[in-house]
């Protein structure tokens, strides 16, 4: 039996690796950080009652001192991050934070990590988005080509982390896993913010036409994708983690659209084109399939019926909560 801690555990991917190690690995007990108190339900999904779950608001770069002294508290064989300043679209503005906790904050972390002998895995969640827009799937080996300072401050910890893991043997994997959607996933994501438009009879406005390509996975699929990788992954490894083909983002809500039981046109509207937004994202993910088994198991008729059941359930709390996307340090 181990014990998972999970950084950035109070978003929706870290809340939902929290359901699924619970579920599936045995643990002895499971740790989400984040670095604010968990949030109402329809987002938070209730995991605070879960037995064998605790959580608690440490900041990863500003509360580094009282996050490791907790660490030493629990020592957890195994480390998952998810702990990053996130969105690439809002990162040409001060984009100093994004390196600042997600290459500086992880640095040194991991520096301090280091020195316990009770860490076995630290589990780094990149991006695929620093293989850039891409005419073919990427591979593992694929050149980077990051297109805004979100993705190239994960590439510099991506970066430091192989380094130190040749030289000085950290014991670390990182997955570069593509989109990732779930219940609970904040508003501002364009599934979820689909569905709640498409149940309060909003328009969704749609970037671009929606004619970029991107790579969806259920956050279970990642969640269960993690399990495997701290279970059977040679050290060191990074495995990308995706479904075999792209979806353009207009097919992405006219199957939003499919599962709420109304026409494409009644929930979206045309929107200008993002900065930076990259055509294609597309991952060769037989890496992962080929050393531990693993592959999406959720298609989009199961995701989205969730989405919807999700957003149904929620719709009093969701219909007044943001849709935009806050800076927070």
């Amino acid at each position: 039996m181990k014990t998972y801690v999970i950084l950035g555990g109070g978003g929706s991917f870290g809340i939902h690796t929290a359901f699924y190690l619970l579920r599936h690995a045995d643990p002895r007990k499971v740790v989400g950080i984040g670095r604010n108190p968990l949030r109402p339900e329809p987002f938070s999904l209730g995991i605070e009652r879960e037995p064998g779950y605790e959580y608690h608001a440490y900041h990863v770069t500003y509360e580094q001192d009282l996050l490791l002294e907790l660490l030493d508290r629990i020592r957890p064989e195994v480390i998952v991050n998810y702990a990053a300043q996130g969105e690439g679209a809002v990162s040409w503005k001060n984009s100093w934070r994004f390196f600042e906790t997600n290459s500086m904050g992880l640095a040194r972390l991991c520096e301090a990590l280091a020195k316990r002998d009770w860490l076995e895995r630290f589990i780094q969640i990149g991006t695929s988005e620093m293989y850039g827009s891409v005419e073919h799937a990427a591979t593992e080996d694929e050149p980077i080509k990051p297109t805004s300072p979100y993705a190239a401050s994960k590439v510099a910890f991506d970066m430091h982390l192989v380094s130190v893991h040749r030289y000085l043997k950290f014991p670390m994997n990182i997955i570069r896993p593509s989109n990732a959607y779930c219940p609970g996933q904040l508003l501002h994501r364009v599934i979820p913010k689909a569905i709640v438009c498409g149940l309060t009879g909003q328009r969704l406005p749609l970037q671009g036409g929606g004619r970029a390509e991107k790579s969806y996975i259920h956050a279970r699929d990642l969640a269960r994708a993690i399990h495997l990788v701290a279970e059977k992954a040679p050290l060191g490894t990074i495995y990308n983690a995706g479904p075999a083909k792209p979806t353009s983002i207009r097919r992405v809500v006219e199957l939003c659209a499919d599962a709420l039981g109304m026409p494409f046109e009644s929930l979206c509207e045309m929107a200008p084109e993002r900065l930076g937004q990259d055509s294609r994202y597309w991952l060769d993910c037989s890496a992962i399939k080929r050393d531990i088994g693993w592959e999406p198991e959720i298609g989009w008729a199961e995701g989205l019926a969730e989405m919807v059941d999700w957003g149904r359930r929620y719709l009093e709390q969701l219909r007044t909560w943001p849709t935009d996307y806050t800076m927070r340090g």
